[in-house]
């Protein structure tokens, strides 16, 4: 493992991978797509081929550009125009309502 891979690994929220590759943020935009944004990060992360190749300079350069990119799309859209958890992906973008959610409750089925 790469002293960078062992560095990320002790990272946890997106201010904490924002902040490490130095990249500036607008802690609003972050506080609503923290996990949207690292779920993204992580997509474009594992489509990039051969980094498990790169030495640390090249692989934090290229972490940083993701990074970027990955932060931007929330910048620019929304979760839901982005669709990058399932829930958005499912519903297509729409809202759930609260009571499709009780009717799929087994205490509200009926037998």
């Amino acid at each position: 493992m790469s002293t960078l891979s062992q560095q990320m690994s002790q990272l946890s929220s997106a201010e904490e991978f924002l902040n490490f590759f130095a990249i500036e943020f607008d802690q609003q935009v972050v506080h609503v797509n923290r996990l949207h944004i690292l779920k993204r990060f992580n997509q474009y992360l594992r489509a990039t081929k051969g980094t498990d190749k790169m030495d640390d300079e090249a692989l934090r350069v290229i972490c940083r550009d993701l990074l970027v990119k990955a932060y931007g799309d929330f910048v620019r859209s929304t979760p839901a125009q982005e669709k990058v958890f399932k829930v958005f992906q499912d519903q297509d973008g729409k809202s759930v309502g609260l009571d499709s959610l009780k009717s799929t409750l087994p205490s509200q089925q009926r037998v």
